[in-house]
């Protein structure tokens, strides 16, 4: 059998490795920067209890829209929109959630958050609840990132907005 002998000097060698290792995972770092999820969380549920909050912040790089977010524990993920009109707190559904450039997104009780809907089982303080959320970007290209969330207490403080989602009116 032939021995390999490089005719490139080990230092060219090893710099022609690296590019093409950065030509192979670049782009899978681009799909990582699409978001950034900080403190992400669920808030627990009762036994009967069939609805229930997820909560974030969410950072992107460039222009760009969460357009939808799925969840195993669920039968419907919606993204919502709190707004007060008059003294009445309403709550709707929205198509995509605008992500400016390097802005970060609340998602908070009292604010936008996903709705987490015909729940499958209660969750405890100290589950975890599987989310995927697809963002896509100003070239329409759609990205998933996978998050796994920790479950909070029912009555876990989320700052001085804290809604209980028994509140939450549709």
């Amino acid at each position: 059998m032939p021995k390999f002998e490089s005719i490139l000097p080990p230092s060219a060698l090893t710099s022609v490795i690296a590019c093409v290792l950065t030509l192979v995972f670049a782009p899978m770092q681009a799909v990582a920067q699409v978001v950034t999820i900080t403190d992400p969380w669920v808030r627990g549920t009762v036994a009967e209890q069939k609805v229930t909050g997820a909560f974030m912040t969410l950072t992107a790089p460039g222009e760009s829209r969460l357009i939808e977010v799925r969840s195993p524990v669920a039968g419907t993920v919606e993204i919502h929109e709190m707004t007060m009109d008059g003294n009445v707190m309403r709550m709707r559904p929205i198509r995509a959630l605008v992500l400016p450039p390097g802005k970060p997104v609340e998602l908070r009780p009292g604010g936008y958050h996903v709705m987490l809907m015909d729940l499958k089982k209660p969750l405890n303080a100290g589950d975890t609840v599987p989310l995927t959320l697809t963002v896509e970007g100003p070239d329409w290209k759609r990205h998933t990132v996978n998050v796994d969330v920790p479950v909070r207490a029912l009555n876990a403080a989320a700052g001085t907005s804290a809604q209980p989602a028994a509140q939450h009116k549709h």
